[in-house]
């Protein structure tokens, strides 16, 4: 089982920056992808950012050059910098685990099987 907690959410104003956090527990060896999705109320959940085992990165169109995913292995710590924040960008961000290969963009949800509890982010003009 594997467990991801985040952190690091919080309000900030239009061009501003914060650093989400995943740390992950369990049994977490054998990954293909981590990524970060965010929700609004009565939307979605979409794919911001995703990080393959190889090292691939896949960005969502309207964070690129804005945002960025990384990991420390070491500390198994999925990490998330995110830059000139937009008031669009407000909103539930969570961390997710791919523990099976997929054939789709791994900004899909369902390549996902484990899922952290979500860290807040508002963005204000």
């Amino acid at each position: 089982q594997v467990q991801l907690v985040e952190s690091g959410g919080g309000s900030v104003q239009a061009g501003g920056s914060l650093r989400l956090s995943c740390a992950s527990s369990g049994y977490t060896a054998r990954w293909y992808s981590m990524g970060w999705f965010r929700q609004v109320p009565g939307k979605e959940r979409e794919g911001v950012a995703a990080l393959e085992r190889d090292g691939s990165t896949t960005y969502w169109h309207s964070v690129k050059g804005r945002f960025t995913i990384s990991k420390d292995s070491d500390k198994n710590t999925l990490y998330l910098q995110m830059d000139s924040l937009k008031p669009e960008d407000t909103g539930m961000y969570y961390c997710a685990q791919a523990v099976r290969a997929y054939g789709g963009s791994w900004l899909n949800e369902w390549a996902y099987n484990y899922w952290g509890q979500g860290t807040q982010v508002t963005v204000s003009s």
